[in-house]
């Protein structure tokens, strides 16, 4: 199940947990950081100026060792309750140490994954973990990252997820280390994904991708001195899903395979895998036919089968286990036995070996012939591919340039045999390789429909033979590997900083971030900066890479790689040639070794380059491999390779597995073709070197295109690569045996190389969520219905931007956590998904009651059809008891047996038209299933024809655009060599010229010594004066050299002593620059750790901030439960009063009716009184016999009339016996509906008590939680006062209710006391005057209701009583509450005391941080005025270097004048030592000035940067808002003209119409047009003579009058010249006319001329349009008018 980390809902802390980290806080805790690691330590507070400035005191924790250390030593540590935090960016304090100490805590835990921010870290366990389980990866099934603790499954759900909201392709990265577990992690990766995600018909089992795994194990990895199972090849693996989310097809992209290593490897470590599987599982039969019976003694390859029982074991378990995964594949037995004979074959040619002087062949011939056998050819053919195809193979060889196949031509001779045989090992191994991954796509492709994908690459690691303590340098390869992970790394960069700081830039947030440093992009360039001169091979001053280089020094006679380090370290290579901060490229201890700093250089790799030319020379027999393989004999093997010769599953023999039908495949294919086709890759991609960087570019684009998650992989410690001795323990802190070490030097290296925690910081202090305003809107309107109801179902508003504020306002954000841009919404890291979560309970809710709703409606349609069916039920049985009530009827059972007699015929007769009917519609069906099947395989042709075709045209399209720009690369060579051709040629005729006359010199010379040589012997008189003159001129030549050697001397000692001071000088300055430097650094790394520590308490505040917020907003909400409640109880209590009163008034009526009651009691009594007296006395009058009749008829009439008065009274007695059960029921009914009332009324008050008592219960933990985390207790107590001016006013009111109740009953006891004095009094009365049995029986009626009343008023008394007990316990109640709530308002305002005094404690430490803000703003205000100083003295200096220039004159030509007039030498050596001092005063004030210089202009140049910035930001910004603008425009207009093209269409007749008639009006006009031109020529011949006449006569008074009538004449001259030189020129001339010899003015422009021809008699040639145009050129230049 899904687990919500612990950084994004904070459980409720205990007092033992708070008062723990108030302990801690209260004890500044530090880690002290040192070579060894780091150490918990607790700062020691000392007295003001006790330590020197920069020092601090701390006591370490595990011995108690007091320590001054610097402040640039330490870094704050987190509370223990972060130790194990599940994300590194949830830290409090975001430092190396915390982040260290954080992964070594969770890595001893066995908890190998961590969040670092978007990335994952990953610790390589170096075990098999039991976290990787099925159960495990069900888990973490359907869960947001959120809700689930860090695991690589997390990764692959995250990805897969936004794969599926998004549908967006998604690529996941895997960096670090060889022997970090990258491969591992590819695995479980896809493991997760197919077992998750599925697939249509479980095509794609865990099994599958198992077997696939195992083979790229078995051929492309080995073991090494760093990693027992490393890959040497780079692949990715991509997985296609439908529109269901399932695994539609999948494939695997391969590329930099380690080819050499079948041949060639470094010391100690072995060949691929599979030569040892086969070699130890091979059985019988099949060593046989490999010709494995009896193995060679030693391999030009170094393939030796193990020596151990133990590995030879396990290596035919290896090879048992791969054969059964080719099957898994479905892999044939014949597939098989072809590549098991090509890796036989490779085997015997090692064994075979080659010559190593002489002729070129094999060494041993017995093997080749078994090699040849394998390969099914003879041993001539295998021969003459390996040694004789190198003359043969260079001439057909096709290149873009002579010189290269020069070149190669003149290389092939020194190509040795086991290079040659080296390099076929190399190509049979490469397509094996390539061949087994097309063999392995084969089983994973589908011809299912897919939307898009994921990929996961992986990549050979870091490689550094040092790490496992090697002395090796490292090889070409491993160069290539470590590029490769370099460019990732750059792609990291640019994906985590880059691209992150432009959306900032283009949405206008301002962040305010450190400085990121720059990505790996220098040691890049060093190897891969290209050339602007493709073609050109000659070796140019312009900088470029080390693949680069290698391919000019192998082309180049004479080249080796010496010279290629020395060009690559005039390049790269720093100027003082030893600090590592300068350069990431430094010289290695032998000529021939380099050390190039990897990861921002904290990975520094020492390079050895003997051979490395090799790899960029192309050796044709790697390219007879393919062509011996598909001639091979051998049908298993031709089989294989020629149905692969068609198909272009190899792109340019680097990238292999391209195969594929899908569309994502094809545009897959299509992208990497296109990276091998563009620009310069269209002519390098033949190169062996620069194919290196096209397979990594094709890689990069492929994952550029995809959303990329990255996954970290470190490497826990060295030894887990191979290296020997103990595992360094941190210094202070004993190992703990219980959990797993970490090498913390080596994760520190890691880190930084990785630039995790600049990512982590830009992630925590910017906005990494960011939607789009319309796509947030629409995602969480749910949370917000009244702005949903508002916008009703509009899909676009016209303000998104404003209805996403509102919606923002309505769900109560704070300000801090969100951020508005120009065109989207950003979010602080956590609140997005916050309000996913919200957004998930909001739709739970909306679906249930959907849900709800749904099944009430089917519930109805359910009843609705039960009843129709009860109805048709009853029509049923009516029916059959019909049936049965006439089933025995004569005329029924006729009719019954004669009616299917009737329709048999009929019956036939449609069953047979059904029939044909049905043979027809079978017909027309088969017939539609054939068309059908027809087209769709037409359609599928047609498909992939044109995706072909669109292949071949982008193919031809980039080479045309290739072939262009080298065209253009080439003019402009070309025209460049011809101008240096041109100044050279210029150069040797002035030498020429200067050595011709040199020559004649020297020939006159030697001619007048012939002829001196002769006069000596003619003469011995004018020998001797010859003799003389020579004597006297060696003399002057001596003392010249004297001389000369003597000035020499003293200038060499001046020279040699100022070269001393300089060198002092310089090293003093050196001394000084590096001490700035150092202090430079210190103070920026100071800045850097303030800065962050700054930041981190901003976090901090803003996270409380944000907590508070949501307390407010909690608060809010109970306040308003709260007011609702109170009004409910306000409610509740005027319902039970009005139920009172209602109460009382029946109670009163019931009474009346009961008194009516036993007065008609009474009433019945009275009556039956009398007629007892009656019947007395009719008895008496019947016993009486001597009454006579009279009196007895009287008697019979009294007793008539009084049974009618008993009828009567008896009738009205039935009348109020009815009267008084209506009464009674109507008594009842009240009785009752004062009970339910009443019921229901407790029950309601019993609920509302208990929901009041819940609301209490969690107000008061609350309460609690509020006491734990507010800081602002301010409200609190006011609110806490509130609530307790209510209660004491809610006690009042209850104490003046129980008094007035209590009066109340007083009132009524004193009545019923006077009513009970009343009645005695009365009694008393009737005693005395002796009443009547009536007067008694009312008087006995009165007492009763007296007593009534009172045992009322003593009964009410009674219950006002229990009342007032009741009101009295509540009062008790109400004070004890009072009682607590003002202790604990006494407890919150003594918290409240405490958070004052921290938050002042707090405000102390900001103020001296702002405090140390402001001082180094002072500094730099300091350094600004000594800038300003420095300027000062730079003009200073200038000023005097002026003056002691002039002086130097001065002194020069006095000493000039000296010489001349043959002055004393001490006074010439006097001033040139002055002059001396005078220069070395120079050169000081020049050094001076040129440091002054290059420190204002390096300041200027930063200015002038951040202008550039500025300008450039902008630029881009306009443009794009440019090209917004312009793509908008262009979208208009195509809908123009798509909606004008349907106008023209229909217009099209109409308008042939016109165009006719304006023909016959052209022509017409054109005719006219001739004539008038005819006319305009003539007498532009009149104008032009008697121009040329007047010129002639008028020329003085030209000049006279030249200055009143100057603009008239330079008009007509303008008109006039114009005139002449457009008739002067040819067709076609449309230029000025100041090109031409004549007058040129430069306020005269001419209009574009129309093409004429030379005569006039070819005019007719010319349409309406040029006519017209000549006319009004003419109209407008010349001054006759034309009609």
């Amino acid at each position: 199940a899904c687990t919500v980390p612990e950084c994004n809902s904070p459980p409720v802390k205990t007092e033992e947990q708070i008062a723990a980290e108030q302990a801690w806080y209260g004890s500044e805790k530090v880690w002290l950081v040192h070579k060894d690691g780091f150490s918990l330590a607790t700062v020691v507070k000392t007295e003001a100026g006790s330590l020197p400035e920069g020092k601090v005191k701390i006591k370490l924790e595990h011995d108690g060792t007091i320590l001054d250390v610097d402040e640039d030593d330490i870094e704050k540590a987190n509370p223990p309750s972060y130790d194990r935090s599940e994300d590194l960016a949830s830290l409090l304090y975001l430092n190396e140490s915390s982040v260290m100490h954080c992964l070594r805590q969770r890595y001893g835990g066995n908890l190998i994954h961590t969040y670092a921010g978007p990335n994952m870290v990953v610790i390589n366990p170096l075990c098999t973990p039991s976290m990787y389980s099925e159960k495990v990866m069900h888990m973490f099934k359907g869960c947001r990252r959120e809700d689930s603790a860090p695991h690589i499954y997390s990764v692959a759900q995250s990805a897969y997820r936004n794969l599926l909201t998004t549908r967006q392709d998604q690529s996941i990265v895997l960096l670090g280390k060889s022997g970090s577990g990258k491969t591992t992690n590819c695995q479980h990766l896809l493991q997760y994904l197919v077992s998750i995600a599925g697939s249509t018909g479980k095509i794609f089992s865990a099994e599958k991708w198992q077997a696939v795994y195992t083979i790229l194990e078995a051929f492309g990895n080995s073991s090494t001195t760093m990693n027992t199972n490393a890959s040497h090849f780079s692949h990715v693996v991509s997985l296609d899903f439908d529109q269901a989310g399932q695994v539609a097809s999948a494939s695997i992209q391969t590329m930099l395979l380690e080819k050499v290593r079948v041949s060639r490897r470094p010391e100690g470590e072995s060949t691929f895998n599979i030569f040892y599987y086969i070699l130890a599982g091979a059985d019988s039969s099949l060593r046989t036919e490999l010709h494995f019976n009896h193995l060679a003694e030693n391999s030009a390859f170094g393939i030796i089968p193990h020596s151990k029982p133990e590995d030879k074991q396990r290596a035919a378990q290896q090879f048992t286990k791969l054969q059964a995964g080719m099957k898994v594949l479905g892999i044939s037995g014949e597939e098989q036995k072809g590549l098991w004979l090509i890796l036989g074959a490779i085997y015997h040619l090692g064994a075979a070996g080659a010559t190593k002087a002489g002729r070129r062949q094999f060494a041993r011939h017995e093997w080749a012939q078994k090699a040849a056998y394998l390969l099914g050819c003879t041993l001539e053919e295998l021969s003459s591919s390996i040694f004789k195809h190198q003359a043969k193979g260079l001439q057909h060889s096709t290149s873009f340039r002579g010189a290269q196949d020069e070149a190669g031509q003149g290389d092939s001779s020194k190509v040795t045999a086991l290079e040659c045989l080296e390099a076929m090992a190399s190509g049979l191994y490469s397509e094996l390789f390539t061949l087994v991954i097309s063999l392995i796509n084969r089983a994973l492709k589908s011809s299912q429909h897919s939307l898009c994908s994921l990929l996961i690459v992986d990549t050979p690691g870091f490689q550094n033979p040092r790490l496992a303590q090697q002395q090796r340098g490292a090889t070409f390869e491993e160069l290539c590997h470590n590029y490769t992970q370099e460019r990732l790394q750059t792609l990291f960069h640019e994906r985590t900083f880059v691209r992150e700081l432009e959306r900032y830039k283009e949405e206008n947030i301002e962040l305010a971030l450190d400085d990121i440093e720059c990505s790996t992009s220098r040691s890049v360039a060093a190897i891969d900066q290209a050339s602007t001169q493709v073609r050109t091979l000659a070796r140019t001053d312009e900088a470029r890479g080390l693949l680069w280089l290698m391919e000019e020094e192998a082309v180049q006679p004479g080249g080796s790689e010496e010279t290629m380090l020395e060009r690559l370290f005039s390049y790269y290579g720093s100027a003082q040639g030893e600090n590592k901060g300068v350069s990431l490229l430094l010289r290695g201890e032998r000529p021939h070794l380099f050390l190039l700093g990897h990861s921002h250089g904290t990975n520094w790799v020492e390079y050895d380059v003997q051979g490395w030319l090799s790899h960029a020379k192309h050796n044709l027999a790697a390219q007879n491999a393919a062509t011996l393989l598909q001639d091979s004999q051998k049908k298993n093997i031709s089989g294989l390779f020629m149905g692969r010769a068609s198909g272009a599953t190899v792109l340019s023999g680097s990238i292999a597995g391209l195969e594929g039908s899908s569309q994502l495949a094809l545009r897959r294919a299509t992208s990497m073709r296109k990276t091998f086709t563009t620009g310069v890759a269209a002519v390098k991609k033949k190169s062996l070197c620069i194919q290196v960087k096209l397979q990594v570019d094709a890689l990069i684009d492929m994952v550029r295109r995809s959303r990329v998650h990255f996954v970290h992989c470190l490497l826990p410690k060295a030894e887990a690569v191979g290296g020997g001795g103990e595992p360094r323990v941190t210094h202070g802190e004993s190992p703990d045996s219980g959990l797993m070490t970490l090498d913390v030097g080596l994760l520190r290296a890691q880190l930084r190389g990785s630039k995790l925690l600049d990512a982590l910081r830009i992630y925590r202090q910017g906005y990494p969520d960011h939607m789009v305003f319309s796509e947030f809107r629409r995602r969480f309107d749910v949370l917000a219905p009244h702005l949903t109801k508002r916008h009703s179902r509009h899909y676009i508003v016209t303000d998104e931007k404003r209805a996403v504020e509102e919606l923002l306002e309505s769900l109560e954000l704070e300000k801090s956590s969100y951020h508005m841009g120009l065109s989207r919404v950003f979010f602080r890291a956590g609140i997005l998904s916050k309000l996913e979560e919200q957004r998930d309970v909001k739709t739970r809710r909306n679906i249930s009651l959907f849900q709800a709703a749904c099944r009430g409606y089917l519930a109805r349609q359910a009843f609705k059809k039960r009843k129709i069916q009860d109805l048709a039920i009853r029509c049923i049985q009516k029916n059959i008891k019909k049936n049965r009530g006439v089933k025995d009827w004569p005329w029924w059972k006729l009719f019954t047996t004669v009616k299917p007699l009737i329709e048999v015929q009929l019956t036939e007769e449609q069953i047979r038209g059904k029939d044909e009917e049905i043979q027809q519609l079978k017909q027309k069906l088969e017939k539609v299933e054939k068309e059908r099947n027809e087209l769709r395989l037409n359609s599928d042709r047609l498909e992939s024809r044109i995706t072909e075709l669109s292949s071949e045209l982008a193919d031809e399209r980039n080479t045309g655009e290739s072939a262009s720009q080298l065209l253009e690369t080439e003019t402009s060579e070309r025209l460049r060599l011809e101008r240096d051709m041109k100044d050279l040629q210029a150069k040797f005729d002035s030498m020429k010229k200067q050595m011709e006359s040199m020559e004649m010199e020297v020939m006159e010379a030697r001619l007048i010594r012939a002829s001196e040589l002769n006069g000596e012997m003619d003469g011995d008189d004018t020998g001797g004066e010859w003799r003389l003159k020579y004597e006297r001129a060696i003399r002057e030549i001596e003392f010249t050299k004297k001389r000369l050697q003597q000035e020499f001397d003293d200038k060499l000692e001046v020279e040699q002593q100022n070269k001393r001071q300089l060198e002092r000088r310089i090293s003093d300055l050196q001394a000084d620059n590096e001490e700035s430097q150092r202090n430079i650094q210190q103070l920026k790394k100071k800045t850097q750790r303030l800065t962050a520590e700054l930041q981190d308490t901003k976090l901090h505040l803003e996270g409380q901030q944000s907590r508070n917020h949501d307390l407010e907003k909690k608060q809010r909400k109970f306040d308003s439960e709260l007011s609702a409640v109170q009004e409910e109880v306000q409610r509740e209590k005027s319902l039970r009063e009005k139920l009172a009163r209602e109460k009382d008034m029946l109670t009163g009526e019931a009474f009346s009716l009961r008194q009516q009651l036993e007065d008609k009691d009474l009433e019945m009594c009275a009556v039956n009184l009398k007629l007892d007296q009656l019947e007395a006395e009719l008895q008496d009058l019947n016993s009486q016999e001597s009454k006579d009749e009279a009196s007895l008829a009287k008697v019979k009439k009294q007793l008539r009339d009084m049974e009618a008065k008993v009828k009567d009274q008896e009738e009205e007695l039935d009348e109020q016996a009815g009267t008084i059960q209506m009464l009674e029921q109507a008594k009842l009914r009240l009785e009752m509906e004062m009970e339910r009332l009443r019921q229901t009324h407790s029950k309601e008050i019993e609920s509302k008590d208990d929901e009041v008592e819940e609301i209490r219960q969690s107000c008061s933990k609350k309460l609690k939680q509020m006491e734990v985390q507010l800081e602002e207790e301010y409200d609190e107590k006011q609110k806490v006062l509130k609530e307790k001016r209510e209660l004491e006013s809610k006690l009042l009111s209850v104490r003046s209710g129980d008094i007035e109740a209590e009066k109340r009953l007083r009132k009524d006891l004193k009545r019923t006391k006077a009513l009970l004095a009343d009645a005695q009094i009365m009694l008393d009365h009737i005693k005395n005057n002796a009443p009547s049995k009536r007067e008694i029986a009312q008087l006995k009626n009165q007492l009763e209701e007296s007593e009534f009343t009172c045992a009322a008023a003593v009964k009410a008394r009674k219950s006002m009583e229990v009342e007032i007990e009741d009101l009295h316990v509540q009062m008790e109640d109400i004070s004890k509450t009072k009682q607590t709530l003002e202790e604990q308002l006494s407890r919150l305002q003594r918290e409240k005391n405490d958070l004052q005094s921290r938050m002042e404690e707090d405000q102390e430490d900001l103020n001296e941080l702002m405090k140390k803000h402001k001082a180094a703003v002072a500094q730099s205000a300091q350094n600004l005025a000594q800038i300003s100083d420095l300027q000062a003295q730079l003009e200073e200096a200038l000023k005097e270097k002026q003056e002691v220039q002039e002086k130097m004159q001065a002194i020069q030509s006095q000493l000039e004048f000296q010489e001349q007039s043959m002055v004393e030498k001490s006074l010439v050596s006097r001033q040139e030592a002055k002059i001396r001092e005078l220069e070395t005063k120079l050169e000081f004030e020049k050094t001076q000035v040129k440091r002054l210089e290059s420190l204002v202009a390096r300041l200027k140049e930063n200015v002038e940067k951040l202008m550039e910035e500025r300008d450039q930001y902008s630029s881009s910004e306009n443009r794009e808002k440019e090209q917004n603008k312009r793509l908008q425009r262009q979208i208009r207009d195509i809908k123009e003209e798509m909606c004008e093209l349907a106008k023209k269409e229909a217009e099209a007749s109409r308008k042939k119409h016109e165009l006719e008639m304006d023909i016959e009006s052209l022509e017409a006009g054109n005719q006219s047009l001739q004539a008038d031109l005819k006319l305009a020529f003539k007498r532009i011949g009149d104008l032009q003579a008697a121009i040329e006449d007047e010129m002639e006569s008028d020329d003085n008074e030209d000049l006279i009058n030249s200055q009143g009538d100057s603009d008239t004449d330079s008009d007509v001259e303008d008109r006039v010249d114009g005139v002449k030189s457009w008739l002067s020129k040819s067709k076609g001339s449309a230029k000025n006319l100041s090109d031409d010899g004549s007058l040129k003015s430069s306020s005269f422009s001419y209009p574009r001329f129309v093409s004429l021809p030379e005569d006039l008699t070819s005019l007719s040639q010319l349409n309406h349009f040029q006519l017209l145009e000549f006319v009004n050129v003419f109209k407008h230049h010349v001054p006759i008018g034309i009609n």
